[in-house]
C-alpha cells in the first residue's frame, strides 16, 4: 500500500513516533507500506523552521527521510491543474496541495487534519 503523509504526521514519525496511534505506527513500520512526503510539506516545514514556529533539525530530518526510506513527491503540473478546482474547504495552501496529491496519484493519506478528511481522498488515521 502507498501512503502519503501530512505534514504533522511526518514531524511525529521523525521525531516523537509515540505521538501516533499505534495502529499507524505498526502501518508506517509495515515492510509492505510504501512511504511518501510532498516537497509541499518540506517546503511548510523550512517556513516553519525559519520563521521560528518549528524547532526541528531540518538536515537531520532531510537526512533521516533518506535512511527511513520516504519518497518526497515532487509538485506536478497535473496536481496544479486539479487545485484548480478543488473545493474550498481547507485554506491551507500546504494541505490543498497534498490533498491533490493524494487524489492524482491514489496514494491513502495520514492525517488527523478533520478538514482533509472533508474531501473525496482516502485517508487513515
Amino acid at each position: 500500500m502507498r501512503y502519503l503523509l501530512d505534514t504533522h504526521a511526518l514531524i511525529w514519525y521523525s521525531g516523537n513516533p509515540t505521538k501516533l496511534p499505534e495502529t499507524i505506527r505498526d502501518t508506517l513500520n509495515n515492510p509492505k507500506s510504501k512511504l511518501y512526503i510532498s516537497v509541499a510539506s518540506l517546503w511548510e516545514i523550512a517556513i516553519k523552521v525559519g520563521a521560528g514556529k518549528l524547532e526541528i533539525d531540518f538536515d537531520e530530518l532531510l537526512t533521516k527521510l533518506k535512511r527511513i526510506d520516504i519518497v518526497v513527491v515532487p509538485i506536478e503540473n497535473e496536481y496544479l491543474a486539479r487545485l484548480v478546482n478543488l473545493p474550498f474547504i481547507h485554506k491551507d495552501p500546504f494541505d490543498r496541495l497534498i490533498i491533490v496529491t493524494a487524489q492524482t496519484t491514489n496514494m491513502t493519506l495520514i492525517t488527523t487534519d478533520d478538514n482533509i478528511q472533508k474531501y473525496d481522498v482516502p485517508w487513515i488515521w
